[in-house]
């Protein structure tokens, strides 16, 4: 049976027998989080993991619902990771996807509301208050395609037509096949995202081909499919496969959502504040950002 997953490490680990040619991974323990680089090389493991060609980096973390312990280490990680995909200069544009009012769906949003814009510091005033040592950064929320009957694709493609910006960045929620993803999972990628597409609800991506610059994707799984929770609780395919016409449409979304968001959130864009000015605290411009 085939689940949906929007984290790449999950579909490769239905084929686990192909070649290094086409696709390679590599993992490793730092603490208690383990960080595992995935590269898909070939239109022959693109086509069969669904995934476009490029680099996946996962980081699996101790549940955010149970602490925050890991949050300083594992936005360290985020940070280094997401350099090895941003260009050393330039401005960077970071985008929220998603929809606040839906709690699952408001990872992006979210964490855009603590991820500091510097675009409009600059010139003498940066001088003044200290600060002429900070990337320009810009901020944007672009809703959903219900709210705003504009697609997110279009509106970034606006922006970036006036920011300009050498990168940016995507941060969405996922979906996973597995409930032990949830909230305890992060993924980054060169590759962009395709908003909605964790619910099957596919709408226009926004990656390198679409914006003409590098598209960093991240996010954290929030929803599994209910076909998927009846798998892992040990239902048979045969059982499944006859409740799966009624609950296709269906996900599932963990009661500590709201928990799980704040503090993804606050994971996420730490991180981002950290590869985007290292050399400032992640969470003082985090408490700068929504001041």
């Amino acid at each position: 049976m085939d689940f949906r997953t929007d984290l790449a490490l999950e579909a490769a680990e239905n084929f686990p027998a192909l070649s290094d040619t086409d696709c390679c991974h590599t993992r490793k323990t730092e603490g208690d989080i383990t960080v595992t680089r995935l590269e898909i090389r070939s239109d022959t493991a693109a086509q069969t993991l669904g995934k476009p060609i490029g680099t996946y980096i996962t980081l699996e973390l101790p549940p955010l619902t149970d602490d925050e312990r890991t949050l300083g280490t594992a936005a360290k990680l985020i940070s280094r990771e997401m350099l090895s995909f941003l260009p050393k200069e330039g401005g960077v544009l970071s985008v929220g996807l998603g929809n606040r009012a839906i709690t699952p769906d408001a990872l992006g949003p979210r964490t855009a509301d603590m991820i500091l814009a510097t675009r409009h510091i600059q010139g003498e005033f940066a001088k003044s208050v200290g600060l002429s040592d900070l990337r320009s950064s810009a901020v944007l929320v672009p809703g959903v395609l219900g709210q705003t009957g504009t697609e997110s694709r279009e509106l970034v493609q606006g922006v970036c037509g006036v920011v300009r910006p050498a990168a940016v960045i995507v941060v969405d929620a996922l979906a996973a096949r597995s409930v032990h993803r949830l909230g305890c999972t992060v993924q980054l990628s060169d590759t962009g995202i395709s908003p909605g597409a964790g619910v099957g609800n596919h709408r226009q991506p926004l990656n390198r081909d679409t914006l003409g610059v590098p598209v960093i994707g991240i996010g954290v799984p929030t929803v599994v499919d209910a076909a998927t929770v009846a798998f892992d609780c040990g239902l048979p395919e045969k059982e499944i496969e006859k409740i799966t016409p009624k609950a296709a449409g269906l996900v599932v979304t963990p009661r500590e959502i709201d928990l799980l968001i704040a503090r993804a959130a606050r994971l996420l864009a730490a991180g981002i504040n950290r590869a985007l000015q290292p050399d400032y605290d992640p969470l003082e411009l985090i408490s700068l950002a929504l001041g």
